[in-house]
């Protein structure tokens, strides 16, 4: 099995917080590897400094085999980023939004056209092709914004928090979605959504205050934690006592 991610004794500090600490962990080629902790464990920092959005203060990262430190450009190309806000140009109805996205990533012709195509299909865009993205639901913008981080097509997505803030019923729609973008990709997933992490995840991280306390399957960390069910293996793995879903 390829490494998709490699992270290498990676510590990020701010001032005097040290919000990432000393982490190191492989993540699979086109496996859905879920980050799991509590508001402020460090999750989205730790997606931010694998994306180039942050440097590390100490510490290595690699997306399939490219430094993100010195080969960014590289590393841009083969990944991207659906952020924990929604992100679309209100003003441009659905189709525009994604040929948007593509351009800006350098894709352009019948590649456009295609990836545009296979978007719009994944995400079954098709009765909102024409809206105007101000004029969605909160679902259905949130649906865009990560259909706008798949139109290149990446061999590394993540997603920070995708369904924060959704209705039941958008998140599950969401869920499915995922699910079906299992193995055509590498997807890294951040949430504090326990039900969430165990539906999608084949293997989870559980962060706590900058540190990464377990590894496993759902299954093994239950196995781990000696607990009967996987709130509560979150909850002795993590020393999250005050944890809420």
């Amino acid at each position: 099995m390829k490494t998709a991610i490699e992270i290498k004794d990676v510590t990020k500090k701010f001032g005097e917080k040290t919000a990432v600490n000393n982490l190191s962990l492989n993540i699979i080629e086109g496996e859905l590897f879920g980050l799991l902790g509590i508001n402020g464990a460090g999750k989205t920092t730790l997606i931010r400094m694998i994306s180039g959005l942050l440097e590390p203060t100490t510490g290595e990262i690699s997306v399939c085999g490219f430094s993100v430190a010195r080969q960014p450009e590289k590393v841009k190309k083969i990944m991207n980023l659906s952020t924990q806000e929604t992100a679309v140009a209100p003003n441009l109805k659905v189709k525009e939004n994604l040929e948007l996205m593509g351009g800006l990533y350098g894709l352009a012709g019948e590649v456009l056209s295609k990836n545009v195509e296979w978007v719009i299909k994944e995400f079954r865009l098709e009765e909102v092709l024409c809206e105007r993205a101000k004029n969605l639901s909160g679902g259905w913008q949130r649906r865009l914004s990560i259909a706008m981080a798949l139109v290149s097509r990446p061999q590394v997505l993540f997603l920070d928090e995708p369904t924060l803030g959704l209705d039941v019923i958008a998140r599950r729609q969401l869920h499915e979605t995922i699910k079906r973008l299992k193995r055509s990709m590498t997807i890294v997933l951040t949430t504090h959504y326990l039900e969430e992490a165990e539906a999608l995840c084949d293997r989870i991280g559980i962060m706590s205050r900058g540190c990464l306390k377990a590894v496993g399957s759902p299954g093994e960390l239950q196995m781990l934690a000696e607990a009967d069910n996987f709130e509560d293996a979150f909850v002795r793995l993590a020393g999250g006592e005050d944890y809420e879903q």
